[in-house]
């Protein structure tokens, strides 16, 4: 593994300071390298969306630190946040989140165009990251065109264009018939391999058990951070 990529010290954040709080995260820390695929797993309430945002830089936290490639993102502005997101996270989510109008190569441009990219290079680059995810056939195709396996490819591919360091997938099955799962999660690890520091957040056993180290939530807290030993022995059982 390499250097530190994420490091989180002390972490909280607190709804509702008073005698009504809510501590959706209650001192967390937590170290990831460059390069692990980890899995953040937690039922509903246990502080794993509230941490995902954190991890993404979508929400600041009420106290503790987090660096991200070594610089404190925990004090910024939304501004300097945007930047930050932009530069160094490529998000996965849930609900794919594409536009209806545009069709694959246009999708995965989007967000190169808010980076300042010229024209010429952010299609290449849309180009290469849907052939990495096996969608050199359907470059055409609109969402509407697709099938709901496809259209999280492109979101990935999305994700993955601007060759972010941290790829951060919330739940990027949880749409998906066990099939498309298998596609996917083959996909992460496949990043995982070329290098790529995946985050994954879910509340499935079975989908966080596909990931190399396993950290579980719960009520605020992490309450284990274990290696999966199994990694990388044999095919996915979803």
């Amino acid at each position: 593994m390499g250097d530190t990529l994420i490091k989180v010290e002390d972490l909280c954040k607190i709804y509702n300071p008073g005698e009504n709080e809510v501590r959706a995260l209650d001192h967390v820390n937590l170290e990831i390298k460059t390069g692990e695929f980890v899995a953040i797993i937690g039922q509903s309430g246990s502080g794993k969306s509230t941490f995902m945002n954190m991890l993404g830089c979508l929400d600041v936290p009420t106290s503790g630190k987090y660096y991200l490639n070594g610089t404190d993102v925990s004090t910024m502005k939304d501004n300097e946040l945007s930047v930050v997101r932009n530069r160094e996270i490529g998000f996965i989510f849930q609900g794919f989140n594409l536009i209806a109008n545009l069709n694959a190569i246009e999708n995965v441009e989007l967000p190169l165009i808010y980076r300042g990219i010229d024209r010429k290079t952010r299609h290449k680059l849309a180009i290469e990251s849907l052939k990495m995810v096996g969608l050199e056939k359907r470059m055409q195709h609109k969402p509407s065109e697709m099938s709901g396996g496809q259209q999280q490819r492109v979101a990935i591919a999305r994700a993955i264009a601007a060759k972010p360091p941290v790829i951060l997938a919330d739940e990027p099955t949880g749409n998906l018939d066990s099939a498309s799962s298998r596609e996917i999660l083959g996909i992460l690890k496949q990043m995982h391999q070329s290098g790529k520091t995946v985050i994954l957040i879910t509340h499935d056993n079975g989908i966080a058990d596909q990931a190399r180290r396993v950290v579980r939530i719960m009520d605020g807290k992490i309450e284990s951070d274990t290696i999966n030993q199994d990694f990388g022995k044999g095919e996915e059982v979803l």
